[in-house]
């Protein structure tokens, strides 16, 4: 039989307890959590809501079809819905709605009672009021084209228009 040298017993020994003492692994460490935001949701126009509320039911119509019905709608209160094509440049105490060249209808506000954004072109507008159908005098038209009204004037400088007293306007950017 063969006998150890100490010396193997030792190493034997020492291997023996390396073995027995070493710890198990370290884990893997977890990923750290990802977070990723929910989808945000589209934003909607802002509503800048001037004069009273609108309150009227009836679904709103068209500066064109304003235009068209214009006899039958004159005196009577509709709600317009329209784009906003111009508005005074000194103060804001009318705007422009239509959807091209021909149909304009021009918004002012009841007992000079509010004003618009000078900056209201290009919005959308839905305006509540009274519709009426007249004669613009040239005096009158000269003004309004110093403040960036655009007319379809007649001979004498006079112009017809639709012309809306709003009560309350809803301008949506």
């Amino acid at each position: 039989m063969r006998t150890r040298s100490p010396f193997s017993s030792l190493l034997l020994a020492a291997a023996l307890a390396a073995c027995q003492s070493r710890s198990a692994p370290d884990p893997v460490p977890a990923p750290a959590p990802v977070h990723v935001p929910a989808p945000s949701p589209s934003p909607s126009p802002s509503v800048e809501k001037r004069g009273a509320p609108i309150t009227t039911t009836t679904p709103p119509i068209s500066v064109a079809t304003a235009l068209s019905q214009a006899d039958t709608l004159t005196g009577k209160t509709v709600v317009i819905e329209d784009q906003v094509r111009a508005a005074c440049s000194k103060k804001g105490c009318w705007m422009e709605l239509g959807d091209g060249a021909a149909a304009r209808c021009r918004v002012t506000f009841k007992d000079y009672g509010f004003f618009v954004p000078l900056d209201s072109a290009g919005a959308k507008a839905r305006a509540e009021g009274t519709l009426e159908l007249r004669t613009i005098p040239a005096g009158q038209v000269q003004h309004y084209e110093g403040e960036g009204g655009k007319f379809d004037k007649a001979a004498d400088g006079s112009a017809r228009e639709l012309r809306l007293v709003a009560t309350g306007v809803e301008l949506r950017r």
